[in-house]
C-alpha cells in the first residue's frame, strides 16, 4: 500500500503509566523488533502500520479486503505531560489502556487511567482494550490474570497479556 492508499485510518491512543511498555509495545507490533531497554516517551510520538482485514462472506466465504492504516499514538506516562496527553483523547478512535504485570502501582492506576480517558475521550462509550505487558517476566509478576480480569470485566471491556 502506498501513501493514501488505504480504505480506513484508525487512530489508537495508548495510555498507562511511564515505564509500562507503551513504546515497546508498539515498536513489536510495527516492526517486529524488541528493545529491551527503557525508552522515555517526550510528550507524544507515534507509529504507523499497514494491516488488511478481510471480512467474511454469508456462507463463509471470503468478503471483501479492507486496507487499513493505523496510527498507533504513544504517549509519555509521566504526570508532567499528563495535560498534553489529554489533548489527544479527542482524536483517538481507541484507546490501549496498558499496565505493567510487574508493578502493582501500574495496575491500581488504571482507575485514574480510566477516569482521565472517560472525562476526555471523543464520546461516551469509546472502545477500550486493557492490556498486562511484561507477561515474559513470570517470576517477578505482581498482579494475577484474575485480577486483571475482574477489573476488565468491571468496565466491559476485553483484557489481554503480552
Amino acid at each position: 500500500m502506498t501513501d493514501g492508499d488505504y480504505d480506513y485510518l484508525i487512530k489508537l491512543l495508548a495510555l498507562g503509566d511511564s515505564g509500562v511498555g507503551k513504546t515497546t509495545f508498539l515498536y513489536r507490533y510495527t516492526d517486529n523488533k524488541f528493545n529491551p531497554k527503557f525508552i522515555t516517551t517526550v510528550g507524544i510520538d507515534f507509529r504507523e502500520k499497514r494491516v488488511v482485514y478481510n471480512t467474511q462472506g454469508p456462507n463463509g466465504s471470503s468478503g471483501k479486503a479492507f486496507k487499513v492504516h493505523l496510527q498507533l499514538w504513544d504517549t509519555a506516562g509521566q504526570e508532567r505531560f499528563r495535560s498534553l496527553t489529554t489533548a489527544f483523547f479527542r482524536d483517538a478512535m481507541g484507546f490501549l489502556l496498558m499496565f505493567d504485570l510487574t508493578s502493582q502501582q501500574s495496575f491500581l492506576n488504571v482507575r485514574n487511567w480510566m477516569s482521565q480517558l472517560q472525562a476526555n475521550a471523543y464520546c461516551e462509550n469509546p472502545d477500550i482494550v486493557l492490556i498486562g505487558n511484561k507477561a515474559d517476566l513470570p517470576d517477578q509478576r505482581e498482579v494475577n490474570e484474575r485480577q486483571a480480569r475482574e477489573l476488565a470485566d468491571k468496565y466491559g471491556i476485553p483484557y489481554f497479556e503480552t
